[in-house]
């Protein structure tokens, strides 16, 4: 069974960060997913939150809110998205992480998700909505079926909060990095050093920085203090913007190969 923190155990000998990238499963369409998820691998990409369609993304900003629209007019259902996923998931090496609202897997069924998605060759599990202290009947799934629990943590999570996600959290700490909705930014908020420490006084796992991270510059910042950098609102944008190109792969590809080039801490191998 694939396990995420052996990743940033390799990453971290080497000197790099982990990026992370977001996608929204079915936008453009279906059919292109596993040539997005290969040439996101290709780019140098650690790992993949892929983003299951849901109708009410209240996580979300306008850019992967609009991308969950497109998917759910265009037919990307729970159990479509499953089924392409586990059709190419056996070409890639690294590891796939479902990215989802509780709702749609309460519908669905707690254990076949769970199971399923392990089929399917998910290795992690992240329900923006689902905190953990009422996460204990999705817990025991996802533990039966070997699917790592991921929470989030964010600027305003208690010292008791930090401490139940370091207690029930699997494969890394997802830091919100300001309070609000995805989408991109300009700037990371001058206090998310201050969070990074906070988190790490309560955990031995990984943490990577999400929300608001768009630029080089960004992933640069964050590989200085944490051990991996999600960026979604700017990726989907961009496969959006470039659905229709013949050049699509390659404007994607140049942007992804920036990002993990940020990802290269200078100075020693941390």
């Amino acid at each position: 069974m694939k396990r995420l923190e052996p990743v940033f155990e390799s990453l971290r000998a080497r000197g790099e960060a982990a990026l992370i990238a977001y996608i929204t499963a079915g936008d453009p369409s279906l059919e292109r997913l596993p040539d997005i998820l290969r040439l996101l691998e290709d780019a140098g990409v650690d790992m993949v939150e892929v983003g299951f369609p849901f109708s009410d993304p209240l996580a979300d900003g306008p850019v992967i809110q609009a991308a969950m629209h497109r998917a759910l007019q265009a037919g990307a259902t729970l159990p479509r998205v499953l089924e392409t996923v586990a059709a190419v998931s056996p070409t890639l090496q690294m590891p796939l992480i479902a990215f989802t609202y509780y709702n749609p897997v309460q519908r669905y069924g707690l254990g076949r998700f769970a199971q399923e998605a392990v089929a399917a060759g998910f290795t992690a599990c992240l329900m923006t909505d689902l905190p953990p202290d009422e996460a204990d009947e999705w817990l025991s799934h996802a533990n039966q079926h070997g699917l790592q629990p991921i929470f989030l943590l964010t600027p305003t999570s208690t010292t008791e909060r930090i401490r139940l996600v370091a207690e029930q959290g699997q494969g890394f700490v997802y830091c919100v990095s300001r309070t609000g909705v995805t989408g991109a930014r300009d700037q990371l908020p001058p206090d998310l050093p201050e969070l990074i420490q906070r988190i790490r006084q309560h955990t031995t796992l990984p943490i990577a920085v999400g929300f608001g991270v768009s630029k080089p510059d960004h992933v640069r910042q964050i590989a200085q203090i944490a051990d991996g950098a999600v960026v979604g609102s700017q990726l989907v944008q961009y496969l959006h913007e470039f659905a229709d190109s013949p050049n699509w792969q390659a404007a994607i590809g140049d942007y992804l190969r920036g990002l993990k080039m940020a990802t290269r801490r200078s100075g020693d191998p941390q």
